[in-house]
């Protein structure tokens, strides 16, 4: 069927309607293409199709950089200019906002966009052993498949990762127990890197001696994970330690390879920025940071001279952050507290919050927030309807405006949206 494609959405599919008046989501058409395309899933509301051909092109459709698009999973976009991505997410983050939320920013704030190319600093590589393939596969899963790509570089991950990629597969066809690693989980720190391997059966002592000469060959410290995530221990070096900087806030930030931290640090660093000027701390004033993990924000917060108590659900976190504010040399007050259940009245009066949650949202935290504080609330989003929901109450219930909203490319050539909400008490 011939369609005009009228729209793109945040995961990159165009959206066009057919002359029955049904939705139609055309996976690689660009708005403003006239394309040909052939239905894939029926569905009661809308159909998926696939793109056959483009008749009339939009200026915006590019030539993916990457050899391995559109079989890798691991992006969804390459085919679109990066203005035209960011564009169709900010319009997604608006839309979801005045659909699920039914509220509206006052102020559309610039989306921060950072580099598209080699920005990847963290990522869990699938690993499968299949003979008949020529041996180990290393990389990201197929689109729509469960098969691990045929990958030889990557360019969303940093250069020296994409370089690995071959020498791990041949790594990994060289181990006794190949069949049995299923995912390497890469953390790059400022200073370095760290691969840690997944292994469901011991190691073998040339398995050991493989991995360490990997070790010294490429410069990266060899982790080795033989349970759940808890279990990752460093084995070659047997010391090993990961840091990034936030050089605008004289802060180093200490994490552990399974440790969440944003995969983009350049625009980790934008995002803190911005967050901190938007949320405006002023000395002496006391902020919490919900949800704080390593400190992300928290430290910073501390060292514009607020006083700081960052809530984490998770005690390692807290005791990483506790540390990191020591080596810092900062005064901040870190706490276990599940944000889920329990509501933060009894911790006192905080005139400014920092909200950073996971993707669920953070519903039953702002539905329990008192009348009386706190006057402004800054709240980072890696799901766009759970901000909006969130947002509803705020605004509809709780008596804030939402000042400002806009997008942050976290994640280019993918169906990610990150995105920053400023809430005011009139």
């Amino acid at each position: 069927m011939i369609l005009e494609i009228s729209a793109l959405d945040a995961a990159g599919h165009g959206i066009a309607r057919r002359p029955d008046g049904k939705v139609a989501f055309v996976e690689g058409a660009l708005a403003g293409e006239r394309v040909e395309a052939e239905v894939r899933h029926a569905r009661r509301k809308f159909d998926v199709a696939r793109l056959v051909r483009v008749i009339d092109a939009s200026a915006a459709r590019r030539e993916p950089k990457c050899p391995h698009f559109g079989a890798c999973g691991g992006c969804a976009t390459q085919h679109v200019d990066l203005r035209t991505q960011v564009a169709a997410k900010q319009r997604w983050l608006e839309d979801n906002l005045e659909r699920v939320g039914k509220v509206k920013a006052e102020t559309m704030l610039a989306p921060i966009y950072g580099e598209e190319w080699g920005y990847r600093r963290r990522a869990r590589l699938s690993v499968r052993y299949v003979e008949n393939r020529g041996g180990a596969m290393v990389g990201f899963r197929e689109r729509r498949s469960t098969h691990v790509a045929d990958l030889r570089s990557c360019d969303v991950l940093t250069p020296g990762v994409s370089a690995l990629i071959v020498p791990l597969r041949e790594l990994v066809n060289a181990l006794s127990i190949r069949e049995r690693i299923p995912q390497i989980e890469v953390a790059v720190g400022d200073e370095n890197t760290v691969l840690v391997f997944r292994h469901l059966l011991p190691l073998s002592r040339d398995d050991e001696f493989l991995l360490e000469n990997f070790h010294k060959q490429h410069k990266v410290h060899v982790w080795l994970q033989p349970k759940g995530p808890e279990s990752a221990h460093p084995a070659f070096p047997q010391a090993s330690s990961l840091f990034y900087a936030l050089p605008e806030f004289g802060v180093k930030i200490a994490f552990g390879p399974t440790d969440f931290t944003q995969v983009n640090a350049g625009v980790n660093r934008m995002l803190v920025s911005r967050a901190l000027r938007l949320l405006d701390p002023q000395p002496g004033e006391r902020i919490a940071d919900l949800f704080c993990g390593l400190g992300n924000f928290s430290l910073p917060l501390a060292a514009r001279g607020a006083q700081v108590v960052g809530f984490e659900g998770t005690a390692s976190l807290v005791d990483r952050a506790r540390a990191n504010a020591k080596a810092n040399g900062l005064i901040a007050q870190f706490e276990v507290l599940d944000l889920f259940k329990r509501d933060l009245q009894p911790w006192g009066r905080f005139e400014r919050l920092l909200l950073d949650p996971p993707r669920e949202g953070a519903v039953e935290l702002v539905k329990s927030l008192p009348d009386g504080w706190p006057r402004r609330i800054l709240y980072v989003s890696c799901d766009p309807t759970a901000l909006a929901r969130d947002a509803g109450i705020l605004v509809n219930v709780k008596g804030f405006r939402l000042l400002a909203a806009g997008v942050v490319n976290m994640f280019p050539h993918t169906a990610h949206v990150e995105s920053i909400a400023l809430f005011e008490r009139d």
